[in-house]
């Protein structure tokens, strides 16, 4: 597969100038197990570069911006912005899945689609922004395609850890303790996927799943919210 950099140039609204650099921004690390002939590595360390050049932008964006929020809600806000499910969206709506390399695994099981690769590489791809671009051209970037949306998180509080809040409210209306249960799991220890049902008493209310028992804790608890709130 060959990436289309004139359509990636357009979307990202920049002049690519390395070429080879936005491709290793799309090479998900299963695409070196069935190409042995690949000389590029994987996305992670422009990932891991784009994780902190994300983290000062909406950080200081956050400081600039929310100047009565203490720095405990500058937190939250920062980090219902830059969560799994959140750079997932925004990969999605840019159309990065279409220029993924990928494993044929993870091809035919969804991986263009997949919210925790999509997340990643939003990451990668800023990292590789930042490297040939520099730390001004990533800020409007990152304002115009990802921190738009940080007004309507804080106008439906869902900056809110939704454990807590499923929590309060099925304490509120029946007086009980959420439940989580792992139910399924699947993949090789390094990428786990964990699916989790949170239950009040024996009855399920909602399930989540995750890289993580946490994050799949957490959607479990969000979609619970949503059918409690319908009650």
């Amino acid at each position: 597969m060959t990436i289309d950099f004139k359509k990636l140039s357009k979307i990202l609204n920049t002049k690519i100038k390395d070429e080879n650099l936005y491709t290793i921004a799309f090479t998900h690390r299963s695409y070196l197990n069935e190409h042995s002939d690949y000389e590029n590595p994987s996305n992670e360390r422009l990932e891991f570069l784009g994780d902190a050049v994300l983290q000062l932008i909406s950080s200081e964006y956050l400081f600039e911006n929310y100047k009565n929020s203490p720095e405990g809600e500058l937190t939250n806000y920062r980090a219902a912005i830059v969560c799994t499910t959140s750079l997932g969206e925004e990969a999605r709506r840019l159309g990065f899945g279409d220029f993924l390399l990928l494993s044929n695994g993870e091809e035919t099981t969804g991986g263009r689609d997949r919210e925790y690769i999509l997340a990643n590489t939003f990451e990668s791809v800023l990292g590789a922004m930042y490297l040939e671009n520099g730390l001004k051209h990533c800020k409007k970037f990152v304002e115009k395609e990802l921190l738009y949306k940080i007004e309507e998180i804080i106008k439906n509080e869902s900056y809110k850890d939704a454990k807590s809040n499923f929590q309060e409210l099925s304490q509120e209306k029946f007086g009980v303790t959420p439940n989580y249960k792992v139910e399924d799991s699947w993949g090789q220890d390094h990428e786990k996927t964990f699916k989790i049902g949170v239950y009040l008493d024996e009855k399920k209310y909602g399930e989540g799943e995750g890289k993580s028992k946490q994050r799949a804790e957490q959607k479990a608890a969000s979609n619970a919210m949503d059918k409690l709130k319908s009650l």
